[in-house]
């Protein structure tokens, strides 16, 4: 079978894996192959994994992999059609009518389209990564929507007809598992679950993202965020907060706080919930023992 839409030299996982972490993003070898095998069979690839453990960089980081646009649709509670996929802009509409007079004015031309992420990716398939962002944030019935929309890629519009994409294009969904998606939506993706790094795995993301900081301070905050971790808070740090942390902490050294008070006192970078500071102040000595 010949592997489509990668670029040359992109005909493996490893190779694409080597490729994304030339564009700053290190994906483990199950990453790299469910990344692979949805660009070949033309499958959306659907990224499920706790807030912050890198699920949209992924797709950041194959759209630049594969030199193409990233436009992203960020899902919400009540996110309706006209926020994902078109809406026709009815003041220019309106002041087109006043400026015309008695003559003729299409106000269904492109000039008064606006078009939103989906509609972007059908019309350029080729050039585009369509990113639809914690899908499990939306309502099921607008997920309903995105199923249909996924299964051949059309879009109709009354007052302009059907769209249709000339090949399907990239798809990557991203869920934080707030709850479940529809067992269809996910038999038409490739699947992968993206969990927390493991420790050496997060000190190389440490050093890759944060060039400030040195090998050291690393592993110091790594050992401190995968203690975090291990506690009962509401929002535990992710991938990104250790790498603020560790930036946040090597500045506080820098002027003259020891470790691991720098760490204790740039402790809002990594947490952002009060109820997790709360339970966390008590403990925090304990907690940095591993970062000292």
């Amino acid at each position: 079978m010949a592997v489509r839409r990668l670029p040359p030299g992109l005909d493996g996982p490893a190779p694409l894996a080597a490729a994304l972490r030339e564009a700053q993003y290190i994906a483990d070898e199950g990453l790299a192959t469910a990344a692979f095998l949805a660009l070949a069979l033309g499958k959306p690839l659907l990224l499920e994994g706790a807030p912050g453990v890198g699920k949209t960089e992924a797709a950041k980081a194959l759209a630049a992999v594969l030199g193409r646009e990233l436009v992203r649709l960020q899902c919400y509670e009540g996110i309706d059609a006209a926020a994902a996929v078109y809406d026709w802009n009815f003041p220019r509409q309106m002041l087109a009518i006043r400026q015309a007079g008695d003559a003729y004015v299409n106000l269904y031309g492109d000039d008064f389209l606006l078009a939103r992420p989906l509609l972007l990716a059908l019309r350029s398939p080729r050039t585009r990564l369509l990113l639809i962002d914690e899908i499990d944030r939306a309502d099921p019935e607008f997920e309903a929507f995105l199923l249909e929309f996924l299964s051949d890629f059309t879009i109709s519009i009354p007052e302009r007809g059907t769209i249709r994409a000339p090949e399907p294009p990239v798809v990557v969904l991203t869920s934080n598992r707030t709850r479940d998606l529809h067992e269809a939506l996910r038999r038409r993706c490739v699947y992968h679950w993206i969990g927390y790094p493991a420790p050496d795995l997060e000190r190389q993301i440490v050093l890759m993202r944060a060039s400030t900081v040195a090998r050291e301070t690393a592993a110091r905050v790594v050992a401190a965020v995968t203690a975090l971790r291990e506690q009962p808070l509401a929002k535990p740090p992710g991938v990104a907060e250790t790498v603020e942390w560790a930036e946040a902490a090597t500045l506080l050294h820098a002027q003259g706080a020891p470790w691991p008070a720098a760490f204790a006192r740039s402790i809002g970078v990594a947490l952002k919930d009060q109820d997790d500071l709360a339970f966390v102040a008590p403990r925090l000595d304990a907690l940095l023992g591993a970062a000292a």
